[in-house]
C-alpha cells in the first residue's frame, strides 16, 4: 500500500480484521469491566421466599379487623416457617420470611401498640403492603444478563444475589511490547549526550494496566536488523497483540517494516493521512495482531488511543470500542494541511479546548489533556460550537 490511508478507512479495516478472544471462566469478584461471553440464566427464584421489605408487623389482611394480637416475632435468617391465625400479628424484621397466614406488613412507625395488641390506620394501607413476593426480582430459568453485557458493580451484586461465583467472559489478550531506539535510556539511568529517556514504554504499560492487561512481555532491542527480526518473532510467538515503538519510518536505522515482512506479517495498512502518527503499521499473522507505532511519544499515544486501544477492546468483547464522544469546540480552529489532526485537548464545561504545545515532540500539554480532539481531514476551518470527535484517555 503506497498511498496514504484515511483515518476512517484504517479503522474499518481494523474492525474487519479483528478476532475475538477465547472464552474463559473467571471468579465473579475479578470480573469488573469484563464482557460477558454467554448469557446468564437465573438458577433460582429471587427472592427465594416471601419476605418483609421493612421492620414492622406481619398480619393477614382482614377488612373486619381493627385490632391484632401480637403472638411472636420472626427475624431475618430464621429457617423455621412460623404461622399466624386470623386476628393475630407477628413482629417481623426486614428480610425475614413472611409467616403462613400473613400477607401484609405494616411498618412499625405506623403502629400503635398497647401491651400485646396493635392498631393502625387502615386507610393508609392495602393488602400486600411491604411484602416482597418470591420471584419478584427474577424467576428460575429467566435470562438476567445477555451475552455482551459489560460487568459493573450493579451486575456483580445481581449475580452474587443468585449465588453465582464464576462467569464466562472474553479473555484479555497477552501483549508483547518491543521498544526500539539506541538513543533510549530507562528512568534512573544516566543520560549521555544525544540520549533521551524512554517515555513511550511506561506510558503504554500504564495504559495497558488501566485496561486490565497485566500479561505484558517487554523487549528492548537495538537498532539492528537481525535483532529486530528475532524480537518480533519472539513477540508474535508469545502474544496475541504485538506493539513495536520506533523504527517504522524510512530512515537508515528503521528496520521494523522489513523485519515484519521477514516474519511473514500480513500488512493491513501502512501510513495514514493523519498527524501525528503518519507512519503507523497494522498487520496480522494468523489471528495475531501486530502494530508498529512511530517512536515519537506523542505519535505513540495518538496511535495507541485511536487504533490499538479500540482493537484490544473489540478483541475482548466490547461492541462500542470504536465510538468517540462528540462535543463542541470552545474556539474556532483552522488548519492548512490536508490531514486528519489529533490534537491534545481538554474537556471543560461540556466544551473541547484545544491546548497549546501541539508539536509532536512537546509532551507538556499531555499533563493537562484528558484526551484528543479529531479535526477531520476535509475540514480547514471550524467555527466555535462545531461538534467534533473526542477520544478520552
Amino acid at each position: 500500500m503506497n498511498s496514504l490511508i484515511t483515518v476512517p478507512v484504517a479503522k474499518k479495516l481494523l474492525q474487519k480484521n479483528m478476532s475475538k478472544g477465547k472464552i474463559v471462566s473467571i471468579p465473579l469478584q475479578d470480573s469488573m469491566s469484563r464482557i460477558l461471553a454467554t448469557s446468564i440464566i437465573a438458577p433460582m427464584d429471587v427472592p427465594s421466599f416471601d419476605n418483609s421489605a421493612m421492620d414492622g408487623y406481619a398480619i393477614g389482611w382482614d377488612d373486619s379487623m381493627q385490632t391484632y394480637e401480637v403472638v411472636g416475632q420472626v427475624a431475618a435468617g430464621e429457617s423455621e416457617l412460623k404461622s399466624i391465625k386470623k386476628g393475630e400479628a407477628m413482629r417481623i424484621f426486614t428480610g425475614a420470611p413472611i409467616p403462613l397466614g400473613a400477607d401484609t406488613v405494616i411498618q412499625q412507625e405506623k403502629i400503635t401498640r398497647t401491651g400485646s395488641q396493635i392498631q393502625f390506620q387502615k386507610d393508609e394501607f392495602k393488602r400486600g403492603a411491604s411484602v416482597r413476593l418470591k420471584g419478584t426480582q427474577c424467576k428460575k430459568g429467566q435470562e438476567i444478563l445477555a451475552s455482551g453485557a459489560r460487568i459493573n458493580p450493579g451486575s456483580i451484586a445481581l449475580l452474587a444475589s443468585l449465588g453465582i461465583s464464576e462467569i464466562e467472559v472474553f479473555d484479555l489478550p497477552k501483549l508483547a511490547l518491543i521498544i526500539t531506539g539506541d538513543e533510549l535510556k530507562e528512568i534512573g539511568q544516566e543520560l549521555n549526550a544525544g540520549q533521551i529517556y524512554n517515555s513511550s514504554g511506561p506510558a503504554i504499560q500504564a495504559y495497558l494496566a488501566s485496561l486490565g492487561i497485566k500479561d505484558v512481555l517487554t523487549i528492548h532491542v537495538a537498532d539492528e536488523f537481525e535483532g529486530v527480526v528475532v524480537a518480533i518473532q519472539k513477540a508474535i510467538d508469545y502474544a496475541e497483540f504485538t506493539l513495536v515503538t520506533g523504527g517504522i519510518s524510512v530512515g537508515d536505522f528503521d528496520f521494523v517494516k522489513e523485519a515484519l515482512a521477514k516474519n511473514e506479517v500480513e500488512e493491513i495498512f501502512y501510513k495514514l493521512s493523519q498527524r501525528p502518527g503518519k507512519p503507523l503499521f497494522a498487520g496480522k499473522k494468523d489471528q495475531k495482531m501486530i502494530f508498529a507505532l512511530p517512536g515519537n511519544p506523542a505519535s505513540v499515544l495518538t496511535c495507541f488511543l485511536n487504533y490499538v486501544k479500540p482493537s484490544i477492546l473489540q478483541w475482548s468483547g466490547h461492541s462500542d470500542s470504536w465510538e468517540p464522544i462528540t462535543l463542541p469546540l470552545a474556539e474556532t480552529f483552522s488548519k492548512s494541511v490536508d490531514l486528519t489532526l489529533f490534537l491534545k485537548a481538554r474537556i471543560s464545561n461540556g466544551k473541547i479546548y484545544v491546548l497549546s504545545g501541539q508539536e509532536s515532540f512537546n509532551l507538556l500539554s499531555f499533563g493537562e489533556a484528558n484526551g484528543l480532539a479529531e479535526i477531520p481531514k476535509e475540514a480547514d476551518f471550524l467555527e466555535a460550537g462545531k461538534e467534533v470527535s473526542f477520544y478520552s484517555w
